[in-house]
């Protein structure tokens, strides 16, 4: 099932499409101003973002710029008035893959969106994220913010797989298991302690990042 995140204010227009796309397998959730959008997108990257031109809290250009800055393969479709070719031009300009005209069929914006994801595939499972730390699977590179990081491979290989379990405890052993021995190098608990200290500090001590006291570890969003 691939997730769309549509960015709407009109809640006929948005129920409609949300009806409509979830008969055809697609799951969609309804954001109804560009920040609550942006902090959707900081938790969770969808396949697909369905994003309207007027919102009430700005223009959705300056959103699908922002879009681009973080997360440069995550397909935009704009939905903007006829005949506003200034909206189009600028949709583009800010890193749009495509737009759909105002009043439009859903059948027809149902083919666009196909067309677009049968180019990008499922982008959800490249980005993965918590807060504002994200990692980028197919660059292997790792962000706090905009703010890229530079890990070492054993970090990179140790918030990949708290990212892959967000939501979840994950014991010491496990990743020592999953992360180092996987690979046939056995190493201690003290090893990952440090590695686990030089990673918080990197991502400037991220409150996401918890420690389970006698446990482990677990990723969650903190909103």
């Amino acid at each position: 099932m691939f997730e769309l995140y549509y960015i709407e204010d009109d809640p006929s227009i948005a129920q409609a499409v949300k009806e409509y796309l979830g008969q055809k397998g697609f799951q969609v959730t309804i954001y109804t101003t560009l920040a609550k959008a942006r902090q959707a997108l900081n938790a969770h990257v969808p396949a697909l973002v369905l994003l309207d031109w007027n919102m009430p809290d700005g223009r959705g250009d300056s959103l699908c710029q922002w879009i681009r800055s973080n997360w440069k393969e995550l397909p935009v479709i704009f939905l903007t008035v006829r005949d506003d070719s200034h909206d189009i031009v600028s949709g583009f300009q800010n890193g749009a893959d495509d737009y759909v005209v105002k009043p439009f069929e859903l059948e027809v914006l149902y083919s666009r969106i196909l067309a677009l994801l049968r180019r990008t595939g499922n982008v959800s499972k490249q980005y993965l994220s918590c807060d504002g730390i994200s990692i980028d699977r197919n660059r292997r590179a790792v962000f706090c913010g905009s703010e890229e990081i530079g890990l070492s491979g054993a970090e990179y290989q140790l918030l990949l797989y708290l990212l892959q379990n967000k939501g979840k405890t994950v014991t010491r052993e496990k990743i020592l298991e999953q992360v180092w021995d996987v690979n046939g190098n056995y190493v201690n608990n003290n090893t990952l302690t440090v590695t686990m200290k030089r990673l918080r500090d990197k991502l400037h001590q991220p409150a996401c990042l918890k420690t389970v006291r006698s446990v482990g570890y677990r990723m969650e969003d903190s909103m």
